[in-house]
């Protein structure tokens, strides 16, 4: 992050990293560089310190209430892009107005289930949004026809060439606010297609279509153009995302399991 020019306004991205550093959800690889660009201005301090109230107060009176869940459903369909947020924290200005317009704003992002400030769903699928940054994983050595040598906990990536010719292509790692995220990407002539498992404990379910497919609960959103078909499995969540393809597609790939004869 650059040394910022004395008496010049907090930029768009400086007060979206001040407030991931506040309510825990930046990157642990950036917290010491936003650390210590808040702290060589004393406008940044002060706005960070007036975070930390704010997501101090909001986690008291998180535990004392709770929003019914069919609310806590219709906030996470309709709740605003982080883009959206800091615009928002942007535009209010003054001391006072900016700490109550944050309140505001935060109450209603801590409302779903979850943790506050918390990673979610379409978190995870922007990671995979950003394309693969390692090698494709090989064929278990013990199950090569049925899953790659690439884990999270005792949740094994598929291998899907023989089932629906989609080979792995890449893979990646990335620290989502704690949790670890690895994603392989699969492709199918020209369709790619990204499947992310976050390890436990699990995230959020958002508020999407619920469908069952082999004893599967699955459920399906869009996020910024992207299909996202996500569900659970052993306190880990998976994420199979991507575009350009259907939801029947992706629905068929997260439900499929290991045939009996390959067990």
């Amino acid at each position: 992050m650059p040394p910022r020019a004395e008496h010049t306004k907090p930029t768009v991205s400086e007060l979206a990293d001040l407030s991931a550093l506040a309510d825990g959800t930046l990157d642990a690889s950036r917290r010491a560089e936003v650390e210590t660009h808040i702290a060589a201005s004393p406008e940044l301090s002060a706005r960070y310190e007036r975070e930390l109230r704010v997501v101090a107060a909001l986690h008291q009176a998180r535990s004392s209430d709770r929003a019914p869940a069919g609310l806590r459903a219709r906030i996470e369909a309709s709740r605003p892009q982080r883009r959206t947020v800091v615009r928002r924290r942007v535009a209010y200005a003054g001391g006072l107005a900016a700490a109550l317009a944050a309140v505001a704003l935060a109450v209603v992002l801590a409302l779903p289930g979850g943790t506050l400030g918390g990673p979610s769903v379409s978190a995870a699928a922007a990671l995979a949004a950003r394309g693969p940054a390692q090698n494709a994983p090989p064929p278990d050595p013990v199950h090569p026809s049925t899953q790659l040598r690439q884990n999270v906990g005792d949740l094994y990536f598929p291998n899907w060439t023989h089932s629906f010719g989609w080979r792995a292509v890449g893979a990646r790692t990335d620290d989502l606010a704690g949790r670890e995220a690895v994603t392989v990407y699969y492709q199918w002539k020209n369709q790619r297609v990204a499947y992310t498992i976050v390890a436990a404990p699990a995230l959020p379910e958002p508020a999407a279509q619920r469908t069952w497919q082999n004893g599967t609960e699955l459920r399906t959103l869009t996020h910024d153009g992207r299909l996202i078909v996500t569900w659970r499995e052993s306190s880990n969540t998976c994420v199979l995302s991507g575009t350009g393809i259907t939801a029947a597609e992706l629905q068929k790939l997260a439900a499929w399991s290991v045939p009996a004869e390959s067990r």
